[in-house]
């Protein structure tokens, strides 16, 4: 596996277009890798997200994927070709590095959402019975990450379980409209900060690889850690 990313320059026009559509985004990575690649095994899958900062002064797209990519048709169109390319590096010395108990500060951009099986709205709607609806209150999309943790090796620091809440930022909560396959998407997004510990290594081997929760070919899933300072 490699961890990729490179920076986006929001003052182009394309780097606009690709930032506002996660399908046309979603098309331009697959484009960072020949027809022949693998992009889903049991080895790991491509995954992407957009970071922003806080400032709003710089955009990074990072990559996760089997083979290594080349942004090149990203950096020409939507970067700074004479100034800035990309960065890859080997992904397999940390994942194969991860071992119960360890600590780490983590992010995740994700799509919080649930099946429905029963109408509980104050108006009954029949229609949204097994329909897939996103989370969109800051406490069930906090929920909603507590509950994936476990199964996916790891415990929020701070969790239930430790007798408060845990210390988890919620942010950029957005809900995302875009066209595809000649139809609207909406797309309920939010990004994850935070610390975890890790209590399944395998679990978190496979989570790294394979991502958290639906929406991945959008943007979503893509879980990075880094020491804790």
């Amino acid at each position: 596996m490699y961890i990729s990313r490179m920076p986006l320059n929001t003052a182009r026009y394309a780097a606009k277009q690709l930032i506002a559509s996660p399908y046309r985004l979603h098309a331009a990575v697959e484009k960072s890798f020949p027809p022949g690649a693998v992009r889903s095994g049991d080895g790991g899958r491509i995954l992407w997200r957009l970071d922003f900062s806080r400032e709003g002064d710089s955009t990074w797209l990072y990559v996760v994927s089997p083979e290594r990519p080349d942004f090149t048709h990203i950096v020409e169109q939507a970067g700074w070709p004479t100034h800035a390319e990309w960065e890859v590096k080997d992904y397999e010395p940390l994942i194969t590095h991860i071992a119960k108990g360890q600590e780490w500060a983590f992010r995740l951009r994700a799509n919080p959402a649930r099946q429905v099986y029963m109408d509980k709205g104050r108006r009954s709607n029949h229609a949204v019975v097994g329909k897939v609806m996103g989370h969109v209150t800051a406490d069930y999309q906090l929920s909603w990450l507590e509950k994936h943790s476990e199964r996916n090796g790891f415990a929020l620091l701070g969790s239930s379980d430790e007798g408060h809440g845990p210390s988890c930022l919620v942010s950029q909560r957005r809900k995302e409209k875009f066209d595809h396959g000649g139809g609207k998407v909406t797309l309920v997004t939010a990004q994850f900060d935070g610390q975890l510990r890790v209590t399944d290594a395998q679990a978190f081997q496979r989570c790294l690889r394979q991502g958290i929760g639906r929406a991945k070919s959008f943007g979503c899933g893509l879980l990075t850690v880094a020491p804790i300072r």
